[in-house]
């Protein structure tokens, strides 16, 4: 199994690299490891903390597992579990920030990130910077996982961006593939119901205002998962706004989503269109959009072709969207690191903190 260059300044498990190794990090030391950190699994919590309890779903009996807490700039993140359906019975994790003084009567909006290629629900919370403008501007954050894990499906983990890790925020159609990956209704509708249905959890977030952002993969999903809600073409939340850094734009015209299209849908790339920010883009002509995106110039997928912004800027502009409504930047000696990420954080949440409280 070849290995990820994503995303950690610490180096575990080095074997030889495949493209790009020297810009940035593995986030995983294998796919089918857990990804280990100095700070993760030596949390201040309780190791059986009264959080480790079993939270029942009244309607569908879905049981929510919160597996750990830690208090973090006044509130506090938590790591819940369930099985989902959406993912063919898997159990899945997501980790959810509620800043300090949340309460049922004072519900605060939801920014939910996407992370990417070989990442978990753990890489922003640990890595981005979130957490601090979240809290200050009192918005939750939502961190879902990337794919399914233990889907066992033959050539799931042959490679560092495709199957696990690397679910792309799709509804698979692919034999092999549909009963598990669909991320995209775990995220747009299921997290949402299960969030909805247990009070506890889900009573102080104001799920009628939310928006969504991501890196990579992630910032892919972000911006598809948003337009399709503003077009109608799923179901699910609705969000108010999206924003992307190094998202990959024109997927069915780079390598990633290549790869992707081919193996996760039926219709291979003419399928693939309908989860392509390009084509969706030009499709939103006449819409309320509001879309922001960053990239860097030292970014060695930028340069090999992965990202193509400016194909997506090209068909934003003749769909006649202004940078007002869809802003698409280019941040000069930037990479595709997590350095990058966290440099833009405080601004984009700033963005999406003006959007929800409007």
């Amino acid at each position: 199994m070849t290995n990820s260059p994503f995303h950690v300044p610490l180096i575990i498990d080095v074997k030889p690299a495949i493209t790009e190794r020297n810009q940035i990090t593995r986030l995983h030391p294998a796919k089918d490891d857990k990804c280990i950190h100095s700070n993760d699994s030596q949390s201040t919590s309780d190791p059986n903390p009264p959080a480790n309890r079993t939270i029942y779903n009244s309607i569908n009996m879905v049981k929510l597992e919160q597996v750990a807490q830690n208090k973090a700039f006044g509130g506090s993140i938590t790591k819940y579990k369930f099985v989902s359906e959406a993912l063919g019975g898997l159990e899945t994790n997501f980790n959810l920030f509620v800043p300090e003084g949340a309460s049922s009567s004072a519900k605060v909006p939801v920014v939910t990130y996407l992370a990417g290629l070989t990442c978990n629900e753990d890489t922003a919370p640990w890595k981005a910077g979130l957490l601090l403008p979240a809290s200050q501007h009192s918005l939750a954050l939502l961190f879902p996982d990337t794919s399914p894990r233990g889907a066992n499906i033959p050539t799931e983990d042959d490679s560092w961006d495709f199957g696990t890790g690397a679910g792309f925020y799709l509804n698979a159609t692919a034999q092999d593939w549909s009963k598990n990956y669909n991320t995209e209704r775990l995220i747009t509708s299921e997290i949402q119901r299960v969030l909805k249905e247990n009070s506890d959890v889900g009573g102080v977030l104001d799920l009628e205002r939310q928006s969504v952002m991501g890196h990579s993969m992630g910032g892919h999903g972000a911006i598809t998962l948003y337009l399709k809600g503003v077009l109608g073409e799923r179901e699910g939340v609705v969000y108010r706004a999206a924003s992307g850094f190094a998202p990959i734009l024109n997927p069915t015209k780079c390598p990633w989503g290549d790869k992707a299209f081919k193996g996760y849908l039926k219709g291979e790339l003419e399928e693939g269109k309908a989860h392509d920010a390009t084509e969706l883009i030009a499709k939103a002509k006449g819409k309320n959009v509001q879309i922001l995106a960053d990239y860097g110039t030292a970014d060695n997928f930028y340069k090999s072709g992965q990202l193509l912004p400016e194909n997506f800027v090209a068909v934003a502009k003749e769909a006649g969207f202004g940078d007002d409504t869809v802003s698409v930047r280019e941040r000069e000696g930037y990479d595709h690191s997590y350095y990058f990420v966290s440099t833009f954080v405080p601004e984009h949440v700033t963005w999406h903190a003006l959007l929800l409280k409007k």
